[in-house]
Protein backbone atom coordinates (compact mmCIF):
# COMPACT_ATOMS: atom_id res chain seq x y z
CA UNK A 1 0.00 0.00 0.00
CA UNK A 2 1.25 3.36 -0.79
CA UNK A 3 1.35 6.59 1.56
CA UNK A 4 -2.61 6.56 1.01
CA UNK A 5 -5.13 4.60 2.83
CA UNK A 6 -6.87 2.17 1.31
CA UNK A 7 -9.38 4.57 0.13
CA UNK A 8 -7.07 5.84 -2.48
CA UNK A 9 -6.32 2.31 -3.76
CA UNK A 10 -10.02 1.77 -4.18
CA UNK A 11 -10.73 5.21 -5.47
CA UNK A 12 -7.30 4.17 -8.31
CA UNK A 13 -9.51 1.01 -8.97
CA UNK A 14 -12.06 3.32 -10.56
CA UNK A 15 -9.98 5.39 -12.46
CA UNK A 16 -10.04 4.42 -16.45
CA UNK A 17 -7.50 7.05 -18.31
CA UNK A 18 -7.53 9.43 -15.90
CA UNK A 19 -4.29 10.76 -14.57
CA UNK A 20 -2.96 13.38 -12.36
CA UNK A 21 -0.97 15.82 -13.33
CA UNK A 22 2.74 16.05 -12.38
CA UNK A 23 4.53 19.36 -11.57
CA UNK A 24 2.55 20.73 -8.54
CA UNK A 25 5.14 20.49 -6.07
CA UNK A 26 7.59 22.56 -8.71
CA UNK A 27 4.22 24.75 -9.21
CA UNK A 28 3.88 25.45 -5.78
CA UNK A 29 7.57 26.11 -5.03
CA UNK A 30 6.77 29.66 -6.84
CA UNK A 31 4.36 30.13 -3.70
CA UNK A 32 0.95 29.93 -2.44
CA UNK A 33 -1.06 26.49 -2.98
CA UNK A 34 -1.29 24.38 -5.76
CA UNK A 35 -2.91 21.15 -6.48
CA UNK A 36 -4.02 19.41 -10.18
CA UNK A 37 -5.18 16.34 -12.02
CA UNK A 38 -6.95 15.12 -15.09
CA UNK A 39 -10.02 13.38 -14.52
CA UNK A 40 -12.37 11.23 -16.75
CA UNK A 41 -16.10 11.94 -17.25
CA UNK A 42 -17.96 9.90 -14.40
CA UNK A 43 -14.50 8.74 -12.45
CA UNK A 44 -12.80 9.81 -9.67
CA UNK A 45 -9.37 10.67 -9.44
CA UNK A 46 -7.00 12.79 -6.47
CA UNK A 47 -5.59 16.06 -6.74
CA UNK A 48 -2.78 16.02 -4.32
CA UNK A 49 -2.36 19.32 -3.10
CA UNK A 50 1.45 20.72 -2.17
CA UNK A 51 3.09 24.18 -1.04
CA UNK A 52 1.05 23.73 2.44
CA UNK A 53 3.90 26.06 4.79
CA UNK A 54 4.80 24.66 8.20
CA UNK A 55 1.82 24.76 10.67
CA UNK A 56 0.85 24.28 14.13
CA UNK A 57 -1.91 22.17 15.41
CA UNK A 58 -5.23 23.64 14.47
CA UNK A 59 -4.69 24.92 11.24
CA UNK A 60 -7.03 23.60 8.47
CA UNK A 61 -6.54 23.39 4.80
CA UNK A 62 -9.66 23.86 2.50
CA UNK A 63 -10.52 22.60 -1.01
CA UNK A 64 -13.54 23.81 -2.46
CA UNK A 65 -14.41 21.37 -5.55
CA UNK A 66 -14.88 22.79 -9.21
CA UNK A 67 -18.30 23.54 -9.76
CA UNK A 68 -20.41 20.10 -10.88
CA UNK A 69 -18.00 17.83 -9.20
CA UNK A 70 -17.81 16.80 -5.54
CA UNK A 71 -15.31 15.59 -3.09
CA UNK A 72 -15.79 11.94 -1.96
CA UNK A 73 -12.63 10.90 -0.48
CA UNK A 74 -10.14 12.26 1.89
CA UNK A 75 -7.16 9.20 1.88
CA UNK A 76 -4.35 10.89 3.79
CA UNK A 77 -3.02 7.70 5.53
CA UNK A 78 -1.07 9.60 8.07
CA UNK A 79 -1.47 10.36 12.13
CA UNK A 80 -1.85 14.08 13.39
CA UNK A 81 -4.58 14.73 10.89
CA UNK A 82 -8.35 14.83 10.98
CA UNK A 83 -10.34 14.67 7.41
CA UNK A 84 -13.89 16.25 6.83
CA UNK A 85 -15.62 15.66 3.66
CA UNK A 86 -19.08 18.77 3.53
CA UNK A 87 -22.57 17.16 3.55
CA UNK A 88 -22.66 18.33 -0.25
CA UNK A 89 -19.27 17.39 -1.44
CA UNK A 90 -18.71 21.00 -2.27
CA UNK A 91 -15.78 20.94 0.16
CA UNK A 92 -13.26 19.36 2.28
CA UNK A 93 -10.74 19.67 5.09
CA UNK A 94 -8.01 18.63 6.71
CA UNK A 95 -7.26 19.66 10.18
CA UNK A 96 -4.09 19.56 12.06
CA UNK A 97 -4.80 17.54 15.48
CA UNK A 98 -1.09 16.86 16.67
CA UNK A 99 2.00 18.78 16.44
CA UNK A 100 2.98 21.13 13.49
CA UNK A 101 2.82 19.61 9.82
CA UNK A 102 5.73 19.33 7.86
CA UNK A 103 6.22 21.70 5.25
CA UNK A 104 6.33 18.64 1.97
CA UNK A 105 3.25 17.34 3.09
CA UNK A 106 1.27 16.50 0.43
CA UNK A 107 -2.41 16.45 0.76
CA UNK A 108 -4.69 14.07 -1.51
CA UNK A 109 -8.64 14.94 -1.97
CA UNK A 110 -10.47 12.63 -4.31
CA UNK A 111 -13.12 14.32 -6.36
CA UNK A 112 -15.71 12.80 -8.64
CA UNK A 113 -16.68 14.31 -12.15
CA UNK A 114 -19.88 14.21 -13.70
CA UNK A 115 -20.30 11.61 -16.36
CA UNK A 116 -21.27 14.72 -18.50
CA UNK A 117 -18.66 16.32 -18.61
CA UNK A 118 -16.87 17.37 -21.90
CA UNK A 119 -13.18 15.59 -22.41
CA UNK A 120 -10.81 18.80 -22.83
CA UNK A 121 -12.63 21.66 -20.15
CA UNK A 122 -10.97 23.07 -17.41
CA UNK A 123 -13.12 22.61 -14.61
CA UNK A 124 -13.75 26.35 -12.69
CA UNK A 125 -14.15 27.62 -9.06
CA UNK A 126 -11.17 25.03 -7.53
CA UNK A 127 -9.27 26.91 -5.09
CA UNK A 128 -7.32 26.04 -1.87
CA UNK A 129 -7.33 28.02 2.17
CA UNK A 130 -4.81 27.28 4.67
CA UNK A 131 -5.99 29.02 8.04
CA UNK A 132 -4.78 28.77 11.35
CA UNK A 133 -5.73 27.39 14.77
CA UNK A 134 -7.74 30.70 15.35
CA UNK A 135 -9.07 30.80 11.97
CA UNK A 136 -7.07 33.82 10.03
CA UNK A 137 -6.05 32.67 6.53
CA UNK A 138 -2.48 32.20 6.26
CA UNK A 139 -2.37 31.73 2.37
CA UNK A 140 -4.74 31.05 -0.58
CA UNK A 141 -4.46 29.12 -3.85
CA UNK A 142 -5.73 27.07 -6.69
CA UNK A 143 -6.00 23.82 -8.42
CA UNK A 144 -6.79 22.96 -11.95
CA UNK A 145 -8.96 20.04 -12.72
CA UNK A 146 -8.95 19.19 -16.60
CA UNK A 147 -11.74 16.19 -17.62
CA UNK A 148 -9.75 13.70 -19.26
CA UNK A 149 -10.95 11.10 -21.40
CA UNK A 150 -11.59 7.28 -20.33
CA UNK A 151 -9.72 4.43 -22.38
CA UNK A 152 -10.73 3.24 -25.12
CA UNK A 153 -11.87 -0.23 -25.20
CA UNK A 154 -10.32 -3.00 -28.53
CA UNK A 155 -12.80 -6.18 -28.41
CA UNK A 156 -11.51 -7.25 -32.25
CA UNK A 157 -9.55 -9.15 -33.07
CA UNK A 158 -9.07 -11.10 -29.85
CA UNK A 159 -6.18 -11.50 -27.98
CA UNK A 160 -4.21 -14.65 -28.91
CA UNK A 161 -6.58 -16.25 -31.78
CA UNK A 162 -4.08 -16.55 -34.73
CA UNK A 163 -5.35 -14.48 -38.06
CA UNK A 164 -5.48 -15.59 -41.37
CA UNK A 165 -3.42 -13.98 -43.93
CA UNK A 166 -3.83 -13.99 -47.56
CA UNK A 167 -1.33 -13.31 -50.31
CA UNK A 168 -0.70 -9.62 -51.45
CA UNK A 169 0.00 -8.34 -55.30
CA UNK A 170 3.85 -7.71 -53.43
CA UNK A 171 4.11 -11.31 -52.92
CA UNK A 172 3.99 -11.25 -49.07
CA UNK A 173 1.23 -12.29 -47.00
CA UNK A 174 -0.42 -9.91 -44.64
CA UNK A 175 -4.41 -10.16 -42.57
CA UNK A 176 -6.94 -7.53 -42.99
CA UNK A 177 -9.04 -8.23 -39.63
CA UNK A 178 -11.74 -5.98 -38.73
CA UNK A 179 -10.49 -3.93 -35.38
CA UNK A 180 -13.11 -2.25 -33.36
CA UNK A 181 -14.22 -1.84 -29.96
CA UNK A 182 -15.39 1.52 -28.08
CA UNK A 183 -14.38 4.72 -27.25
CA UNK A 184 -16.00 8.59 -26.22
CA UNK A 185 -18.30 9.35 -28.98
CA UNK A 186 -16.95 11.57 -31.43
CA UNK A 187 -13.24 10.77 -30.16
CA UNK A 188 -10.47 9.74 -32.64
CA UNK A 189 -9.09 6.50 -32.67
CA UNK A 190 -5.85 5.47 -34.04
CA UNK A 191 -4.80 2.05 -33.83
CA UNK A 192 -0.90 0.90 -33.62
CA UNK A 193 0.99 -1.86 -33.71
CA UNK A 194 4.16 -3.14 -31.54
CA UNK A 195 6.39 -0.91 -33.55
CA UNK A 196 4.15 2.17 -33.22
CA UNK A 197 2.99 2.22 -36.70
CA UNK A 198 -0.59 3.05 -37.73
CA UNK A 199 -2.78 0.06 -38.21
CA UNK A 200 -5.82 2.12 -39.38
CA UNK A 201 -8.07 4.97 -37.56
CA UNK A 202 -11.51 6.39 -37.20
CA UNK A 203 -14.18 8.47 -35.39
CA UNK A 204 -16.19 6.95 -32.48
CA UNK A 205 -20.11 7.09 -33.49
CA UNK A 206 -22.77 8.76 -31.41
CA UNK A 207 -22.85 5.61 -29.61
CA UNK A 208 -19.45 5.20 -28.80
CA UNK A 209 -19.01 2.39 -31.05
CA UNK A 210 -16.09 1.65 -33.88
CA UNK A 211 -14.59 -0.45 -36.15
CA UNK A 212 -11.31 0.21 -39.37
CA UNK A 213 -9.58 -2.41 -41.55
CA UNK A 214 -5.61 -1.86 -42.03
CA UNK A 215 -5.51 -0.57 -45.26
CA UNK A 216 -1.96 -2.14 -45.98
CA UNK A 217 -2.96 -5.41 -43.61
CA UNK A 218 -1.03 -7.00 -40.79
CA UNK A 219 2.37 -8.37 -42.07
CA UNK A 220 2.71 -12.43 -40.85
CA UNK A 221 4.08 -13.47 -37.74
CA UNK A 222 3.57 -11.96 -33.85
CA UNK A 223 2.35 -8.08 -33.33
CA UNK A 224 0.56 -6.23 -30.76
CA UNK A 225 -2.43 -3.68 -31.31
CA UNK A 226 -3.12 -0.74 -29.00
CA UNK A 227 -6.19 1.83 -29.51
CA UNK A 228 -5.27 5.54 -28.96
CA UNK A 229 -8.26 7.67 -28.33
CA UNK A 230 -8.13 11.80 -28.75
CA UNK A 231 -10.63 14.19 -28.12
CA UNK A 232 -10.45 18.55 -27.32
CA UNK A 233 -6.76 17.55 -26.62
CA UNK A 234 -7.03 14.93 -24.18
CA UNK A 235 -5.78 11.25 -24.98
CA UNK A 236 -6.31 8.18 -23.21
CA UNK A 237 -4.59 4.52 -24.54
CA UNK A 238 -6.29 0.85 -24.12
CA UNK A 239 -4.82 -2.13 -23.12
CA UNK A 240 -2.85 -3.70 -25.29
CA UNK A 241 -4.05 -7.17 -27.19
CA UNK A 242 -1.42 -9.64 -28.29
CA UNK A 243 -2.22 -11.08 -32.21
CA UNK A 244 -0.33 -13.50 -34.52
CA UNK A 245 -0.69 -13.40 -38.41
CA UNK A 246 0.05 -17.37 -39.66
CA UNK A 247 1.65 -17.18 -42.79
CA UNK A 248 -0.20 -17.66 -46.29
CA UNK A 249 -1.00 -21.57 -46.65
CA UNK A 250 0.49 -22.47 -43.16
CA UNK A 251 -1.59 -25.56 -41.81
CA UNK A 252 -3.41 -25.66 -45.06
Amino acid sequence: MNRYSRTAAVAGALVVGALAVPGAPAAARDGGLWGAATIAPGREGIVEVAGVPETAAGATLTLTAPRGTRVTGLPLDASGYHGSVAADGRSATYTVTGGAAGQDRVFPFVLAVPAHAVPGTRLRDCSLRLTDGRGVPRTVGRCAVTVGLAGPTLTRPLSGVPLAARPEISGTAAARPEISGTAHPGAQVTVRDKDDREACATTAAPDGTWACTPGDGLPAGANRLQAVATLNGVSAMSEQVDISVAEAGAGQ
